[in-house]
């Protein structure tokens, strides 16, 4: 699959914002993403984070202990740019290079590889991520946008 539009993922980013995000929003959106993914026999990982602290996490039959490593290190790049890890992937690529040798980070701590989306809260900024992982990275970001659209509208 392409790459999509950069114009595309800066303007999931700018929409998908939150009012407000506790511990009890984390349960549910977390509760959410996991009947969804089990509906479709997806075999994912699925983790929120708030200024560091996880307050969920889940993991599905079909995944394994290295989609907690992908999860981590494609959240440290949310936490770094403050935009979604494939946002940053394929800003990298449409500046011609590739993220792992352009950004001049340690490929073994960062991914800048889709399924990680910043947890932004409106006049606050980005304050954490919803990360998937299990899926080819276009999936994962799919996945996380299309459950946030679901779960913001469902507040509305």
């Amino acid at each position: 699959m392409a790459d999509p539009e950069l114009s595309v993922l800066v303007e999931q980013e700018r929409r998908l914002v939150f009012e407000r995000f506790d511990y009890d929003d984390a349960w549910e959106l977390g509760a959410r993403m996991v009947a969804a993914a089990r509906e479709r026999g997806l075999p994912v990982v699925v983790s929120i984070e708030r200024n560091g602290q996880r307050l969920f996490h889940a993991a599905l039959p079909g995944t394994a202990a290295d989609n907690d490593a992908w999860v981590e290190r494609k959240v440290r790049v949310v936490r770094r740019y403050g935009r979604s890890s494939y946002q940053v992937g394929c800003h990298f690529r449409a500046e011609g290079g590739a993220f792992e040798e352009k950004s001049r980070l340690d490929p073994d701590l960062y991914a800048a590889h889709g399924g990680s989306f910043p947890l932004t809260i409106r006049d606050v900024g980005v304050v954490g991520s919803i990360t998937v992982s299990g899926l080819p990275q276009a999936d994962d970001h799919a996945f996380v946008v299309e459950q946030l659209e679901r779960f913001l509208t469902s507040r509305r």
